[in-house]
Protein backbone atom coordinates (compact mmCIF):
# COMPACT_ATOMS: atom_id res chain seq x y z
CA UNK A 1 0.00 0.00 0.00
CA UNK A 2 1.58 3.15 -0.91
CA UNK A 3 1.64 5.49 1.87
CA UNK A 4 0.64 9.00 0.61
CA UNK A 5 1.18 12.70 2.06
CA UNK A 6 -0.37 14.85 -0.37
CA UNK A 7 -3.33 17.46 -0.42
CA UNK A 8 -4.99 18.81 -3.34
CA UNK A 9 -6.31 22.38 -3.29
CA UNK A 10 -8.69 23.57 -5.80
CA UNK A 11 -9.32 27.38 -5.90
CA UNK A 12 -10.22 29.42 -8.60
CA UNK A 13 -9.07 32.52 -6.23
CA UNK A 14 -5.31 32.73 -6.65
CA UNK A 15 -4.91 34.55 -3.10
CA UNK A 16 -7.03 32.10 -1.47
CA UNK A 17 -5.52 29.33 -2.79
CA UNK A 18 -1.98 30.91 -2.26
CA UNK A 19 -2.59 31.37 1.17
CA UNK A 20 -3.99 28.23 1.62
CA UNK A 21 -1.71 26.04 0.49
CA UNK A 22 1.36 28.12 2.46
CA UNK A 23 -0.58 27.51 5.68
CA UNK A 24 -1.08 23.66 4.84
CA UNK A 25 2.93 23.78 3.73
CA UNK A 26 3.92 25.11 7.08
CA UNK A 27 1.87 22.44 9.10
CA UNK A 28 3.95 19.73 7.24
CA UNK A 29 2.01 18.64 4.33
CA UNK A 30 2.83 17.80 0.76
CA UNK A 31 0.03 20.54 -1.41
CA UNK A 32 -0.59 20.65 -5.11
CA UNK A 33 -3.10 22.95 -6.22
CA UNK A 34 -5.04 23.80 -8.98
CA UNK A 35 -7.34 26.88 -10.28
CA UNK A 36 -10.60 24.77 -12.27
CA UNK A 37 -12.40 22.08 -12.04
CA UNK A 38 -10.75 21.14 -15.11
CA UNK A 39 -7.38 21.18 -14.24
CA UNK A 40 -8.04 19.41 -10.77
CA UNK A 41 -9.62 16.16 -12.78
CA UNK A 42 -6.79 16.14 -14.95
CA UNK A 43 -4.24 16.00 -11.61
CA UNK A 44 -6.47 13.35 -10.24
CA UNK A 45 -5.82 11.24 -13.37
CA UNK A 46 -2.48 10.80 -12.83
CA UNK A 47 -1.62 11.34 -8.67
CA UNK A 48 -3.69 10.20 -5.58
CA UNK A 49 -4.24 11.96 -2.76
CA UNK A 50 -5.28 11.45 0.45
CA UNK A 51 -7.75 14.36 0.94
CA UNK A 52 -8.90 17.24 -2.02
CA UNK A 53 -9.98 20.65 -0.67
CA UNK A 54 -12.04 22.27 -3.09
CA UNK A 55 -14.09 25.15 -3.66
CA UNK A 56 -17.71 24.34 -4.64
CA UNK A 57 -18.38 26.51 -7.09
CA UNK A 58 -15.83 26.18 -9.67
CA UNK A 59 -15.50 27.62 -13.61
CA UNK A 60 -15.72 23.94 -15.20
CA UNK A 61 -16.54 21.45 -13.46
CA UNK A 62 -17.99 22.29 -9.77
CA UNK A 63 -17.09 20.98 -6.64
CA UNK A 64 -19.51 18.48 -6.60
CA UNK A 65 -18.22 17.18 -9.72
CA UNK A 66 -14.96 16.64 -8.51
CA UNK A 67 -16.48 14.41 -5.34
CA UNK A 68 -18.53 12.25 -7.24
CA UNK A 69 -15.23 11.49 -9.70
CA UNK A 70 -12.61 11.08 -6.11
CA UNK A 71 -15.23 8.91 -4.64
CA UNK A 72 -15.87 6.89 -7.52
CA UNK A 73 -12.13 6.43 -8.15
CA UNK A 74 -10.46 7.07 -4.41
CA UNK A 75 -12.69 5.75 -2.13
CA UNK A 76 -10.06 6.09 1.18
CA UNK A 77 -9.72 9.91 -0.36
CA UNK A 78 -11.75 12.59 2.11
CA UNK A 79 -12.96 15.62 0.12
CA UNK A 80 -13.73 18.72 2.44
CA UNK A 81 -15.86 20.91 0.62
CA UNK A 82 -15.50 24.92 0.75
CA UNK A 83 -18.21 27.73 -0.27
CA UNK A 84 -19.03 30.92 0.96
CA UNK A 85 -22.63 30.34 0.46
CA UNK A 86 -24.18 28.58 3.34
CA UNK A 87 -26.86 27.36 1.43
CA UNK A 88 -27.99 23.86 3.82
CA UNK A 89 -29.44 21.92 0.83
CA UNK A 90 -25.82 22.23 -0.90
CA UNK A 91 -24.53 21.09 2.23
CA UNK A 92 -26.94 18.33 2.14
CA UNK A 93 -26.07 16.98 -1.08
CA UNK A 94 -22.36 17.32 -0.29
CA UNK A 95 -22.39 14.87 2.49
CA UNK A 96 -24.58 12.50 0.65
CA UNK A 97 -22.19 11.92 -2.00
CA UNK A 98 -19.65 11.51 0.33
CA UNK A 99 -18.01 14.52 1.93
CA UNK A 100 -15.71 14.41 4.79
CA UNK A 101 -17.07 17.94 5.98
CA UNK A 102 -18.53 21.64 4.64
CA UNK A 103 -16.69 24.60 5.53
CA UNK A 104 -17.95 27.91 4.98
CA UNK A 105 -16.13 31.49 4.23
CA UNK A 106 -14.57 33.02 5.51
CA UNK A 107 -12.41 30.47 6.75
CA UNK A 108 -11.38 29.23 9.70
CA UNK A 109 -7.96 28.45 9.52
CA UNK A 110 -7.42 26.82 12.99
CA UNK A 111 -11.13 24.91 12.31
CA UNK A 112 -9.73 23.82 8.74
CA UNK A 113 -6.55 21.88 9.99
CA UNK A 114 -8.07 20.49 12.43
CA UNK A 115 -10.57 18.93 9.85
CA UNK A 116 -7.46 18.10 7.75
CA UNK A 117 -6.07 16.36 10.94
CA UNK A 118 -9.39 14.36 11.14
CA UNK A 119 -9.74 13.55 7.82
CA UNK A 120 -6.14 12.34 7.13
CA UNK A 121 -6.66 10.15 10.04
CA UNK A 122 -9.79 8.52 8.80
CA UNK A 123 -8.16 8.40 5.20
CA UNK A 124 -5.23 6.09 6.20
CA UNK A 125 -7.83 3.91 8.50
CA UNK A 126 -9.88 3.50 5.03
CA UNK A 127 -6.62 2.79 2.91
CA UNK A 128 -5.66 0.27 5.53
CA UNK A 129 -8.72 -1.55 5.81
CA UNK A 130 -9.22 -1.72 1.90
CA UNK A 131 -5.53 -3.10 2.15
CA UNK A 132 -6.37 -5.61 4.66
CA UNK A 133 -9.44 -6.73 2.68
CA UNK A 134 -7.51 -6.98 0.04
CA UNK A 135 -4.56 -9.49 1.62
CA UNK A 136 -7.96 -11.14 3.14
CA UNK A 137 -9.16 -12.32 -0.14
CA UNK A 138 -5.46 -13.27 -1.28
CA UNK A 139 -4.95 -15.36 1.87
CA UNK A 140 -8.33 -17.06 1.81
CA UNK A 141 -8.30 -18.09 -2.28
CA UNK A 142 -9.14 -21.66 -2.95
CA UNK A 143 -6.09 -22.12 -4.74
CA UNK A 144 -4.20 -21.55 -1.54
CA UNK A 145 -6.22 -24.56 -0.20
CA UNK A 146 -3.72 -27.32 0.36
CA UNK A 147 -4.89 -30.80 -0.57
CA UNK A 148 -4.97 -33.10 -3.68
CA UNK A 149 -7.11 -36.00 -2.18
CA UNK A 150 -9.84 -36.80 -3.56
CA UNK A 151 -11.94 -36.38 -0.57
CA UNK A 152 -10.83 -32.84 -0.48
CA UNK A 153 -11.43 -32.18 -3.99
CA UNK A 154 -14.71 -33.16 -3.31
CA UNK A 155 -14.88 -30.23 -0.64
CA UNK A 156 -13.16 -28.08 -2.92
CA UNK A 157 -15.84 -28.63 -5.20
CA UNK A 158 -19.25 -27.74 -3.22
CA UNK A 159 -17.25 -24.41 -1.96
CA UNK A 160 -17.23 -23.26 -5.31
CA UNK A 161 -21.14 -24.24 -5.96
CA UNK A 162 -22.54 -22.79 -3.41
CA UNK A 163 -19.97 -19.25 -2.80
CA UNK A 164 -22.22 -17.29 -4.21
CA UNK A 165 -25.37 -18.13 -2.49
CA UNK A 166 -26.63 -17.27 0.50
CA UNK A 167 -27.43 -20.83 1.61
CA UNK A 168 -26.93 -21.47 4.91
CA UNK A 169 -24.12 -23.73 5.94
CA UNK A 170 -22.88 -26.22 8.28
CA UNK A 171 -19.17 -27.57 8.32
CA UNK A 172 -18.59 -31.09 10.04
CA UNK A 173 -15.08 -32.30 10.76
CA UNK A 174 -13.10 -33.36 13.50
CA UNK A 175 -11.46 -30.28 15.77
CA UNK A 176 -8.44 -28.79 13.75
CA UNK A 177 -9.31 -29.93 10.32
CA UNK A 178 -9.57 -26.51 9.14
CA UNK A 179 -13.73 -25.60 9.61
CA UNK A 180 -12.79 -21.72 10.17
CA UNK A 181 -10.98 -21.76 7.02
CA UNK A 182 -13.46 -22.83 4.48
CA UNK A 183 -15.77 -20.68 5.88
CA UNK A 184 -13.68 -17.68 5.65
CA UNK A 185 -12.73 -18.62 2.43
CA UNK A 186 -16.93 -19.08 1.46
CA UNK A 187 -17.01 -15.85 2.72
CA UNK A 188 -14.00 -14.09 0.89
CA UNK A 189 -14.65 -15.37 -3.07
CA UNK A 190 -18.64 -14.67 -2.50
CA UNK A 191 -20.44 -10.98 -2.84
CA UNK A 192 -20.29 -10.66 0.91
CA UNK A 193 -16.08 -10.19 0.77
CA UNK A 194 -16.15 -6.11 0.84
CA UNK A 195 -18.65 -6.97 4.56
CA UNK A 196 -17.79 -8.69 7.91
CA UNK A 197 -16.72 -11.66 8.95
CA UNK A 198 -17.36 -12.66 12.42
CA UNK A 199 -16.12 -15.51 13.81
CA UNK A 200 -17.69 -16.51 17.46
CA UNK A 201 -16.37 -19.53 19.56
CA UNK A 202 -19.52 -21.04 21.28
CA UNK A 203 -17.76 -23.26 23.01
CA UNK A 204 -15.50 -21.32 24.39
CA UNK A 205 -17.63 -18.45 26.07
CA UNK A 206 -19.53 -19.37 29.28
CA UNK A 207 -23.28 -19.42 28.61
CA UNK A 208 -24.42 -16.73 30.29
CA UNK A 209 -22.58 -14.78 28.21
CA UNK A 210 -23.37 -16.23 24.98
CA UNK A 211 -26.49 -14.52 24.61
CA UNK A 212 -25.30 -10.80 24.97
CA UNK A 213 -22.32 -11.63 22.92
CA UNK A 214 -24.51 -13.32 20.06
CA UNK A 215 -27.55 -11.01 20.52
CA UNK A 216 -26.39 -7.77 22.09
CA UNK A 217 -27.62 -6.09 25.35
CA UNK A 218 -29.41 -2.91 26.51
CA UNK A 219 -27.65 -0.86 28.91
CA UNK A 220 -28.88 -2.00 32.61
CA UNK A 221 -30.49 -5.30 31.37
CA UNK A 222 -28.39 -7.39 33.91
CA UNK A 223 -25.38 -6.55 36.40
CA UNK A 224 -22.25 -4.83 34.53
CA UNK A 225 -24.17 -3.98 31.69
CA UNK A 226 -23.06 -0.12 32.16
CA UNK A 227 -24.04 0.68 28.50
CA UNK A 228 -25.85 -0.81 25.10
CA UNK A 229 -23.84 -2.84 23.05
CA UNK A 230 -24.99 -4.52 19.76
CA UNK A 231 -24.19 -8.29 19.34
CA UNK A 232 -22.49 -10.62 16.92
CA UNK A 233 -25.33 -10.82 14.52
CA UNK A 234 -25.44 -6.78 14.35
CA UNK A 235 -21.80 -6.47 13.71
CA UNK A 236 -22.01 -9.15 11.32
CA UNK A 237 -25.38 -7.34 9.47
CA UNK A 238 -24.90 -7.55 5.43
CA UNK A 239 -21.70 -9.67 5.77
CA UNK A 240 -21.15 -13.20 6.95
CA UNK A 241 -21.14 -14.61 11.22
CA UNK A 242 -19.40 -18.21 11.67
CA UNK A 243 -20.77 -20.00 14.76
CA UNK A 244 -17.76 -22.31 15.73
CA UNK A 245 -18.38 -25.28 17.94
CA UNK A 246 -22.43 -24.47 17.49
CA UNK A 247 -23.19 -27.95 19.26
CA UNK A 248 -21.95 -26.22 22.77
CA UNK A 249 -25.20 -23.98 22.57
CA UNK A 250 -27.39 -24.61 25.26
CA UNK A 251 -30.65 -25.62 25.11
CA UNK A 252 -32.51 -21.71 25.83
CA UNK A 253 -30.20 -19.78 23.26
CA UNK A 254 -31.11 -22.36 20.25
CA UNK A 255 -34.55 -21.26 20.92
CA UNK A 256 -33.63 -18.25 20.20
CA UNK A 257 -31.17 -18.56 17.22
CA UNK A 258 -33.77 -20.51 15.44
CA UNK A 259 -36.11 -17.23 16.16
CA UNK A 260 -33.49 -15.16 14.20
CA UNK A 261 -32.91 -17.74 11.45
CA UNK A 262 -36.55 -17.52 10.74
CA UNK A 263 -37.64 -14.36 11.31
CA UNK A 264 -34.02 -12.26 9.95
CA UNK A 265 -34.06 -9.75 12.89
CA UNK A 266 -32.76 -9.78 16.60
CA UNK A 267 -33.93 -8.56 19.69
CA UNK A 268 -31.04 -7.38 22.37
CA UNK A 269 -31.40 -8.68 25.63
CA UNK A 270 -33.41 -6.69 28.28
CA UNK A 271 -35.24 -4.53 24.83
CA UNK A 272 -38.11 -6.03 22.62
CA UNK A 273 -37.00 -3.37 19.97
CA UNK A 274 -36.56 -5.89 16.43
CA UNK A 275 -33.11 -5.26 14.32
CA UNK A 276 -33.38 -6.20 10.38
CA UNK A 277 -30.25 -8.61 9.89
CA UNK A 278 -29.41 -9.64 6.74
CA UNK A 279 -26.23 -12.25 7.62
CA UNK A 280 -25.33 -15.41 5.75
CA UNK A 281 -24.60 -17.88 8.41
CA UNK A 282 -22.24 -20.19 8.43
CA UNK A 283 -21.84 -22.76 11.71
CA UNK A 284 -19.51 -25.78 12.67
CA UNK A 285 -19.31 -28.08 14.81
CA UNK A 286 -17.11 -31.54 15.62
CA UNK A 287 -20.25 -33.36 17.42
CA UNK A 288 -22.34 -35.49 15.73
CA UNK A 289 -25.72 -33.27 15.70
CA UNK A 290 -27.83 -35.92 14.58
CA UNK A 291 -26.65 -38.21 17.84
CA UNK A 292 -27.27 -35.11 19.56
CA UNK A 293 -30.77 -34.67 18.40
CA UNK A 294 -31.74 -37.95 19.21
CA UNK A 295 -30.36 -37.21 22.79
CA UNK A 296 -32.66 -33.84 23.05
CA UNK A 297 -29.18 -32.45 23.56
CA UNK A 298 -30.14 -30.59 19.97
CA UNK A 299 -33.09 -29.15 18.74
CA UNK A 300 -34.05 -30.82 15.66
CA UNK A 301 -35.73 -27.69 14.10
CA UNK A 302 -32.36 -25.91 14.90
CA UNK A 303 -30.46 -28.30 13.09
CA UNK A 304 -32.31 -28.36 9.79
CA UNK A 305 -32.02 -24.73 9.46
CA UNK A 306 -28.53 -24.54 9.89
CA UNK A 307 -28.07 -27.89 8.04
CA UNK A 308 -29.02 -26.67 4.87
CA UNK A 309 -25.75 -27.39 2.86
CA UNK A 310 -23.37 -29.24 4.74
CA UNK A 311 -19.99 -29.78 4.11
CA UNK A 312 -17.97 -32.72 6.20
CA UNK A 313 -14.11 -32.10 6.41
CA UNK A 314 -12.39 -35.35 6.51
CA UNK A 315 -9.46 -35.92 9.55
CA UNK A 316 -6.18 -35.92 8.29
CA UNK A 317 -5.64 -39.35 8.90
CA UNK A 318 -8.18 -40.23 6.30
CA UNK A 319 -5.91 -37.80 3.17
CA UNK A 320 -2.26 -38.75 4.31
CA UNK A 321 -1.70 -38.16 0.39
CA UNK A 322 -2.20 -34.82 1.48
CA UNK A 323 0.49 -34.70 4.56
CA UNK A 324 3.78 -33.92 2.41
CA UNK A 325 2.01 -31.22 0.40
CA UNK A 326 0.68 -29.64 4.19
CA UNK A 327 4.67 -30.28 5.48
CA UNK A 328 6.08 -28.32 2.90
CA UNK A 329 3.28 -24.90 2.70
CA UNK A 330 3.64 -25.82 6.89
CA UNK A 331 7.06 -25.13 6.70
CA UNK A 332 7.89 -22.41 4.05
CA UNK A 333 5.28 -20.49 6.26
CA UNK A 334 6.83 -20.89 9.68
CA UNK A 335 10.55 -20.35 7.92
CA UNK A 336 9.20 -17.27 6.54
CA UNK A 337 7.70 -16.08 9.89
CA UNK A 338 11.22 -16.84 11.63
CA UNK A 339 13.28 -14.92 9.00
CA UNK A 340 15.43 -17.87 8.27
CA UNK A 341 16.52 -19.87 4.85
CA UNK A 342 13.94 -22.39 4.13
CA UNK A 343 14.93 -25.95 4.92
CA UNK A 344 13.69 -29.24 4.17
CA UNK A 345 12.52 -32.69 5.30
CA UNK A 346 13.85 -35.93 5.19
CA UNK A 347 12.73 -38.67 3.82
CA UNK A 348 12.61 -41.04 6.94
CA UNK A 349 10.88 -37.85 8.83
CA UNK A 350 8.40 -37.56 6.21
CA UNK A 351 7.48 -41.76 6.16
CA UNK A 352 7.05 -40.93 10.30
CA UNK A 353 4.69 -37.31 9.44
CA UNK A 354 2.71 -39.80 7.12
CA UNK A 355 2.42 -42.71 9.15
CA UNK A 356 0.89 -40.52 12.32
CA UNK A 357 -2.37 -40.46 13.18
CA UNK A 358 -2.64 -36.59 13.66
CA UNK A 359 -5.52 -36.83 16.30
CA UNK A 360 -5.29 -32.66 16.64
CA UNK A 361 -5.70 -32.90 12.32
CA UNK A 362 -4.24 -29.67 10.31
CA UNK A 363 -3.67 -27.76 13.12
CA UNK A 364 -1.73 -30.38 15.19
CA UNK A 365 0.61 -30.53 12.45
CA UNK A 366 1.07 -26.89 11.70
CA UNK A 367 2.07 -26.79 15.66
CA UNK A 368 4.07 -29.89 15.35
CA UNK A 369 6.55 -28.19 12.58
CA UNK A 370 6.42 -24.49 14.41
CA UNK A 371 7.84 -25.70 17.12
CA UNK A 372 10.00 -27.87 14.97
CA UNK A 373 11.68 -25.43 13.42
CA UNK A 374 12.07 -23.37 15.96
CA UNK A 375 14.01 -26.14 18.03
CA UNK A 376 16.01 -27.53 14.70
CA UNK A 377 19.40 -25.81 14.19
CA UNK A 378 19.95 -27.68 11.07
CA UNK A 379 19.21 -27.62 7.90
CA UNK A 380 17.00 -30.54 7.47
CA UNK A 381 14.35 -31.91 9.73
CA UNK A 382 15.43 -35.44 10.83
CA UNK A 383 12.84 -37.68 12.92
CA UNK A 384 14.57 -37.08 15.85
CA UNK A 385 13.47 -33.25 15.59
CA UNK A 386 10.11 -34.28 15.79
CA UNK A 387 8.16 -35.09 18.70
CA UNK A 388 8.43 -38.42 19.78
CA UNK A 389 5.49 -39.48 19.48
CA UNK A 390 5.70 -39.19 15.55
CA UNK A 391 9.47 -39.61 15.44
CA UNK A 392 10.69 -41.48 18.33
CA UNK A 393 12.52 -38.79 20.38
CA UNK A 394 11.87 -38.35 23.89
CA UNK A 395 10.81 -34.49 25.28
CA UNK A 396 9.32 -32.85 27.93
CA UNK A 397 5.42 -33.51 27.25
CA UNK A 398 6.05 -37.08 25.57
CA UNK A 399 8.33 -39.26 27.76
CA UNK A 400 6.01 -40.77 29.79
CA UNK A 401 5.57 -44.58 29.08
CA UNK A 402 3.51 -45.67 31.91
CA UNK A 403 3.83 -46.28 35.75
CA UNK A 404 4.93 -49.47 37.24
CA UNK A 405 4.71 -51.06 40.53
CA UNK A 406 7.90 -51.46 42.62
CA UNK A 407 8.47 -54.01 45.43
CA UNK A 408 7.86 -51.29 47.56
CA UNK A 409 4.61 -50.23 46.36
CA UNK A 410 3.73 -46.84 44.80
CA UNK A 411 1.82 -43.72 45.09
CA UNK A 412 -0.84 -44.20 43.14
CA UNK A 413 -2.89 -40.17 43.33
CA UNK A 414 0.27 -38.98 42.59
CA UNK A 415 0.51 -40.94 39.50
CA UNK A 416 -2.25 -40.53 38.75
CA UNK A 417 -2.24 -36.77 39.13
CA UNK A 418 1.06 -36.70 36.94
CA UNK A 419 -0.84 -38.83 33.68
CA UNK A 420 -3.56 -36.30 34.01
CA UNK A 421 -0.97 -33.25 34.14
CA UNK A 422 0.54 -34.69 31.14
CA UNK A 423 -2.55 -35.52 29.26
CA UNK A 424 -3.81 -31.77 29.81
CA UNK A 425 -1.00 -30.40 28.52
CA UNK A 426 -0.70 -31.93 25.41
CA UNK A 427 -4.24 -31.32 24.51
CA UNK A 428 -3.74 -27.93 25.34
CA UNK A 429 -0.54 -27.97 22.89
CA UNK A 430 -2.57 -29.59 20.30
CA UNK A 431 -5.97 -27.23 20.80
CA UNK A 432 -3.53 -24.26 20.75
CA UNK A 433 -4.49 -23.14 24.51
CA UNK A 434 -8.18 -23.01 23.94
CA UNK A 435 -9.52 -24.88 27.21
CA UNK A 436 -12.69 -25.55 25.00
CA UNK A 437 -10.79 -27.50 22.37
CA UNK A 438 -8.44 -29.20 25.25
CA UNK A 439 -12.02 -30.18 26.66
CA UNK A 440 -13.10 -31.88 23.23
CA UNK A 441 -9.84 -33.58 22.79
CA UNK A 442 -10.08 -34.97 25.80
CA UNK A 443 -13.60 -36.20 26.17
CA UNK A 444 -14.65 -34.24 29.17
CA UNK A 445 -16.85 -31.00 29.18
CA UNK A 446 -15.12 -27.55 30.03
CA UNK A 447 -15.78 -27.22 33.25
CA UNK A 448 -14.52 -30.10 34.43
CA UNK A 449 -11.15 -29.61 32.67
CA UNK A 450 -11.03 -25.95 34.12
CA UNK A 451 -11.65 -27.60 37.14
CA UNK A 452 -8.57 -30.22 37.23
CA UNK A 453 -6.24 -27.42 36.07
CA UNK A 454 -7.04 -25.31 38.72
CA UNK A 455 -6.86 -28.17 41.21
CA UNK A 456 -3.45 -29.67 39.43
CA UNK A 457 -1.78 -26.27 39.24
CA UNK A 458 -1.40 -26.20 36.03
CA UNK A 459 -2.25 -22.60 35.25
CA UNK A 460 0.42 -20.35 33.49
Amino acid sequence: MKNLSQILLIDDEAHNREALSLLLTNTGYQVQTAASGEEALEILRKTPFEIVITDLFLPGASGIDILKTVKEESPYTCVILITGNASAETAVEAMKEGAFDYITKPLNFEKLKLQVAKALEKSRLVAENLYLRQQLRGKYKFDNMIGNSLAMQQVFSRMERIVHTDSTILILGESGTGKELVAKAIHFNGPRKDKAFVAINCGAIPAELLESELFGHAKGSFTGAVGDKAGKFEVANGGTIFLDEIGTMPMHLQIKLLRVLQEHEVERVGTSRRIKLNVRVISATNADLEEQVKKGNFREDLFYRLNVIPILLPPLRERREDIPLLARHFLQKTCNEQDRPLISISPAAMHAMEGHDWPGNVREMENVIERTVALTDGEVIECEDLPSNIGGRSDDFTSYRGPHVSPDGIDMNRIIGEIESHMIREAMEIGNGVKARAANLLGVNRTTLVEKIKRLGLEP
